[in-house]
């Protein structure tokens, strides 16, 4: 893996050696799990924007809630509850 330097304040250099030393992990993975995490969240903080915005377009929310009923029983092809 390559090895990139980033400047970082004290503060969170020493928040993420405590992380590190508290979970038995090291601050590559904590920082990792820190970015996945980011990245997920402002996926769905985009993805929430969209539907507001489309919510706001009648003709474009009605367009969307016609595709999920085509696609409701999609829902039901999964694995059977036990």
């Amino acid at each position: 893996m390559a090895s990139t330097s980033v400047k970082i304040s004290p503060d969170t250099r020493e928040t993420l050696e405590r992380l590190a030393r508290e979970e038995g992990k090291s601050i590559e993975s904590i920082l990792d799990r820190a970015v996945e995490h980011y990245r997920r969240e402002a996926f769905l903080r985009d993805a929430n924007s969209d539907f507001a915005a489309q919510k706001k377009d009648r003709k474009a929310w009605e367009e969307e809630l016609a595709e999920r009923k085509l696609w409701e029983p999609a829902l039901l092809d999964g694995p059977e509850d036990e």
